[in-house]
């Protein structure tokens, strides 16, 4: 009989923290787009935030949309993580380019179009697969969780990002199209560890956009739990019409719609991966 995750399991509320670091960096990778990857992202920060952990996210997009998410224009910056990669801005750190959110607890480093030139300028980089790793290892020991929202490719910057992460989140639309394409980001990811990254984990493969309603979505989460089995968590984040209102007002939903399910589930979710020790 197929193991079932137990969707009415409670995860305890985390306990404070006596203080704050070194960062768990955790990688929301997907080379597909339109699965819930920037929502996961923001969401799933603001919630830890909101049990007392220090996030930094950092926008690895060029579309920038978890920047925009958070109310940071990236497009009208000068200096971003396009900055810190390759940047001319030699004298620039890290703490330069981060920004506070409304969230408390939330910090960010945006991103803009800019970034779409980083993997054409880091082809001839020295060590060019761990930019990111160095960026990122200057504020680690300021930070309990690192989430870095991958744009949807299996390029160079995504190849960065695992690199620089202990840990890779995969959020999956539960659409037939959206199963195809992580058979071939588990072979990146076994890539990256094989050669780059030794300490690299898949730390789960999260449902989204679950419509409940229907047979198809049903089906889809059944084979991802045949393949994934013990791989999935147990949270499940159902389609709602509350997470594109809450992107538009530039809040998370858990500050936007605090009670509604979609901050429930991202609550959940936070208290999962706390419990399963994937954030302190």
């Amino acid at each position: 009989m197929m193991p079932v995750p137990d969707t009415d399991k409670e995860y305890p509320v985390p306990k404070p923290l006596k203080g704050h670091g070194p960062a768990r960096i955790i990688a929301m990778c997907n080379q597909k787009g339109g699965v819930g990857k920037t929502t996961t992202s923001i969401n799933l920060a603001a919630a830890l935030a909101e049990y007392g952990r220090k996030v930094l996210l950092v926008d690895f997009d060029p579309q920038g949309a978890a920047s925009v998410g958070l109310g940071i224009n990236g497009h009208e910056m000068d200096t971003t993580i396009y900055s810190l990669m390759v940047g001319p801005h030699r004298d620039l750190t890290t703490a330069d380019v981060i920004h506070h959110t409304s969230t408390e607890n939330l910090d960010i480093i945006p991103a803009n179009i800019d970034l779409s030139a980083a993997e054409l300028q880091l082809v001839n980089e020295v060590a060019r697969e761990s930019i990111l790793a160095r960026v990122l290892r200057e504020v680690e020991p300021e930070y309990d969780a690192i989430i870095i929202d991958c744009q949807p490719s299996l390029g160079l910057l995504t190849v960065n990002a695992l690199t620089a992460a202990h840990g890779v989140i995969i959020p999956v639309s539960t659409e037939f199209f959206a199963l195809r394409g992580v058979a071939l980001l588990m072979e990146t990811i076994e890539t990256v560890r094989d050669r780059l990254n030794p300490k690299l984990q898949l730390d789960g493969i999260l449902a989204t956009l679950v419509d409940s309603r229907t047979l198809h979505s049903k089906e889809v989460q059944e084979r991802l739990l045949e393949a994934f089995q013990d791989k999935m968590f147990s949270t499940v984040i159902k389609r709602t019409v509350k997470f594109p209102d809450s992107t538009v007002a530039t809040r998370p939903i858990t500050e936007f719609a605090p009670t509604h399910e979609g901050a429930q589930a991202y609550r959940r979710l936070a208290r999962e991966v706390i419990a399963k020790g994937y954030v302190a």
